[in-house]
């Protein structure tokens, strides 16, 4: 769970224009107002996040942004003019407090010095970080060491320029500006200020490390000199490359023990013994942010603990089934074995209560409906490749509109002779305990089974293709759809081409979501907030995934947005002042 914000006024140029950019982000990559990025080849591949040496090793997340404008700039050319709108206003409320407030103007005072990107990072609380060397004396309070803290590291390209204004920061509105060092480095911190703690200090002269508590950046000091930073943590050093981009907006990593640890301590949802157990075999989740011209890509690494007992099954045998279905499904979940993304499932939620559904309901419900065992009956033979897919239906004239889509599994089976065994027992069960109508018939030309209702609705139907795909239709009647293989499938289309990633490759599983027809003919759930506005500003959803090796899993994600048409200028800080929804930008 990642932590809150912590808005803390910023009397220096590098943090103001640091805790902006991050909250920013967090609103635009939450929002999925995502932009522009154009790529250049003379430009070095990002391996690496910003500051990794000088983090502590402990933190619970840190996200390294890019300073560069004009990439901030382009990222309001995507969305609705609606999200664009909300962009803006967070932006306008998030520059002028923490810059335009305090005196600084993003070109004239952070630019000349800072590096082409800047991190920050959350620490957890002592309560369930590791024991750190004891501070010397200083201003803050006791009570601070139970709560987050923050980190940040901006890049000096310019250090005398950075020495100059650390050495004269700008006037507190309260309290005063004290000088005190640390295992040999000068550290220049707040005092007086109700509730608030701001300290900073230069390391080598090639970074500035700003912090929300003077016992932060002693933190940081002492993971820079002792070497127990992030970039020492077990496997960070050998998995961040993975994720290496040119010119990223945005990287990004979260400590999974951490935030188990802190998940536990919750009052509201505390995680069982067992279950913070399991997550002790996870280590790390990294990500890396670039904005392309039709949208947001998305490059992941997730890799266990090295100490860790467990290690991944290297088989990535995906990537055919969205040739089974038509050009016009709209969405499409595949993977490569149902068997073992179960068996997963199971070592990772049993006994989880963040889980959505636990692994022994599942098995409870089946077994009661259909009186099958899940893993004897069933998953037995369902260790080749899957789908999930919703496929829409053009109602006939005369006919009902009960369903306006199918939903449509299928299964690449193993062993057939159990799998027909299984089948079997369900239609006996449709028809003997549901009273259903298990009746045969033909789809062009092959055999299939027919479940109708006792009120004539055709309901569900299955069959097999090409021999060992086992496939169930629920909903609209749309199996002629793909019976037999269409001409013009899925992965034929334009859509899917340029949403669902090529990379990596081999697949273990991929996602496809039509988010524009989707939104437009059928409504969904409410999920989270402003979800209409944010699906209005998205068209499709692709992401494709593969086991790296036994010790990693491998992500990419692409977002395509609609495009804002007749972009707003860009008011002065003095003007937006005089309007609180007016748009600007963090640069002015």
């Amino acid at each position: 769970m990642a932590p809150p914000l912590v808005s803390v006024p910023m009397k220096k140029n590098k943090k103001p224009s640091l805790v902006l950019t991050l909250s920013a982000a967090g609103l635009l990559i939450g929002a999925g107002s995502i932009a522009y990025w154009l790529l250049s080849q003379r430009q070095p591949l990002s391996g690496e996040l910003v500051g990794a040496n000088i983090i502590p090793g402990d933190a619970l997340f840190a996200v390294s942004l890019t300073t560069d404008p004009q990439q901030w700039q382009k990222l309001r050319q995507f969305g609705t003019k609606e999200t664009q709108a909300e962009l803006d206003k967070n932006l306008v409320q998030l520059r002028d407090r923490f810059l335009t407030n305090n005196g600084y103007d993003f070109q004239k005072d952070v630019a000349p010095w800072v590096g082409d990107d800047v991190t920050i990072a959350f620490l957890a609380p002592d309560t369930v970080s590791k024991p750190a060397p004891k501070p010397v004396a200083t201003t803050d309070e006791d009570t601070a060491n139970d709560q987050q803290s923050m980190v940040m590291v901006l890049p000096v390209k310019d250090p005398e320029i950075a020495k100059n204004i650390l050495a004269r920061p700008k006037t507190l509105k309260q309290g005063k500006w004290i000088d005190r060092t640390y295992q040999g480095i000068a550290i220049k911190q707040s005092e007086g200020q109700a509730g608030e703690n701001f300290s900073a200090a230069l390391l080598d002269g090639r970074f500035l490390v700003i912090t929300d508590s003077p016992k932060a950046t002693e933190r940081a000091i002492d993971a820079y000199k002792n070497k127990t930073s992030l970039a020492t943590t077990g496997g960070f050093a050998e998995n961040f490359p993975k994720i290496a981009n040119y010119q990223p907006f945005a990287q990004f990593y979260v400590n999974v023990p951490t935030a188990a640890k802190i998940a536990a301590a919750s009052p509201n949802r505390p995680l069982p013994a067992q279950v913070l157990a399991q997550l002790q075999n996870n280590q790390g989740l990294a990500g890396t942010m670039t904005l392309e011209p039709e949208g947001i890509r998305f490059k992941g690494v997730s890799w266990l603990n090295p100490n860790s007992q467990r290690v991944l099954a290297v088989e990535n045998k995906a990537g055919k089934m969205q040739s089974r279905v038509p050009a016009e499904t709209l969405m499409m979940l595949s993977g490569g074995n149902l068997q073992r993304l179960w068996g997963d499932y199971v070592l990772t939620s049993q006994g989880n209560p963040l889980s959505p559904i636990a692994p022994e309901q599942i098995r409870g419900g089946i077994k009661s409906l259909t009186n099958l065992d899940l893993d004897k009956d069933l998953l037995s033979w369902m260790k080749g490749e899957f789908s999930l897919s919703v496929i829409p239906t053009t109602p006939k004239q005369g006919s009902p509109d009960d369903f306006r889509a199918g939903l449509v599994f299928m299964v690449e089976g193993s062993n057939r002779q159990s799998a027909e065994a299984s089948i079997k027992q369900l239609d006996d069960v449709m028809k003997n305990q549901y009273q259903f109508q298990v009746q045969s018939a033909k789809v062009a030309g092959q055999p299939v089974i027919n479940w109708v209702s006792p009120y004539g609705t055709l309901t569900a139907t299955h069959g097999w293709l090409d021999g060992d795909v086992a496939f169930l239709v629920v909903g609209a009647p749309i199996t002629d759809k793909i019976v037999p293989q269409p001409n013009n499938t899925l992965a034929s289309t334009l859509p899917f081409q340029q949403t669902v990633p090529t990379e990596p490759n081999p697949t273990n599983g991929q996602f496809f979501l039509d988010v524009e027809r989707t939104v437009k003919n059928f409504p969904l759930p409410t999920l989270i907030p402003n979800q209409e506005t944010l699906l209005d500003a998205t068209r499709s959803i692709g992401m494709t995934s593969a086991v790296s090796d036994s010790r990693s899993n491998r992500y990419e994600i692409f977002i395509a947005l609609k495009k804002v048409t007749n972009m707003t200028t860009l008011p002065s800080p003095e003007k937006s002042k005089s309007s609180s929804v007016t748009p600007s930008t963090i640069y002015p």
